[in-house]
């Protein structure tokens, strides 16, 4: 029992880390029908540039969190403006392939700022870890929890209660409908892009203190974040966070009870069950029409 419940800990804070870079899949697919494979590398440098500007540069933890947040977001803006955008035939393998263009150019930049050395943060606190029924639960695990309960309530008042989250939405079901309404349908992409770039940072951040942070750990995670969004049905942004725990669990029971070696392969087997038996993912729609 003790050991299961050691796995369902692990589990879960990879999980809600999974859960987050599924999010910034989903919302972008929503607005944009797009797959940004360069997903993994806003993570890669959200963590990188919190690690330098919390212990490098040592601003206080909220203050490089909210930079962080805010480069990112920024960046990711930029990346809609200049290579997105500025296509003349937007067909989705091409934007697809242009994704994975910025996705090696961003790890390229990572590589030549910061090098191939390793970096690490502390835990958010220095509580020590708790004890529940002999297993252990880390104080950082805690904090990781808590910021995706916030980012998700966060995202559904958004969406629900605000002018702009409302006219996202209507932009994602009709697009010319949103725009015959006055809805200027490419700001909204704009705002899709920046938060998706910001919730990947958010990712990157909150794993900077439970595992080594280089330029090349973005590839790795943005897969099975896309993983995770298609287990939960790509476009549901419950299904992104129901996909993002099945699969941290599973990989995490997997790896105690079996082989570590399993770890990374979980997400892909998973993925291939899901899509062989339910293609449109867990709580995905069976048919899906676009305008």
């Amino acid at each position: 029992m003790e050991e299961v419940l050691q796995y369902l800990f692990a589990g879960m804070t990879s999980g809600a880390i999974y859960a987050i870079i599924a999010l910034g899949f989903t919302m972008l697919y929503n607005a944009t029908e797009l797959i940004n494979f360069a997903q993994g590398e806003f993570v890669m440098l959200g963590a990188l540039s919190f690690v330098s500007l919390w212990k490098g540069c040592h601003l206080p933890l909220l203050l490089a969190f909210a930079i962080t947040v805010a480069g990112m977001a920024l960046l990711g803006m930029v990346f809609e403006r200049l290579a997105i955008r500025t296509v003349r035939r937007p067909h989705p393998i091409v934007l697809v392939i242009i994704t994975v263009g910025m996705s090696i150019l961003l790890r390229g930049m990572a590589m030549l700022g910061w090098g191939k050395d390793s970096y690490a943060a502390p835990s958010f606190s220095k509580h020590p870890p708790f004890q529940i029924a002999g297993a252990s639960l880390l104080p950082q695990s805690l904090w990781i929890l808590g910021i995706v309960l916030i980012i998700v309530l966060g995202l559904q008042v958004f969406f629900k209660r605000t002018l702009t989250g409302k006219a996202m939405q209507a932009c994602a079901i009709n697009k010319r409908a949103a725009w015959l309404l006055g809805i200027p349908s490419e700001r909204m992409v704009l705002f899709a892009f920046a938060i998706s770039a910001a919730m990947g940072a958010v990712a990157g951040m909150i794993i900077a203190p439970i595992t080594m942070c280089s330029y090349d750990m973005g590839t790795l995670l943005g897969l099975k974040g896309f993983c995770a969004a298609m287990l939960g049905g790509l476009g549901s942004s419950v299904g992104a966070v129901v996909g993002g725990f099945l699969l941290g669990i599973l990989e995490s029971l997997a790896t105690g009870y079996f082989s570590s070696s399993l770890k990374d392969a979980m997400a892909f087997l998973l993925l291939l069950l899901i899509l062989y038996v339910r293609p449109s993912g867990i709580l995905g729609a069976k048919t899906v029409h676009r305008f």
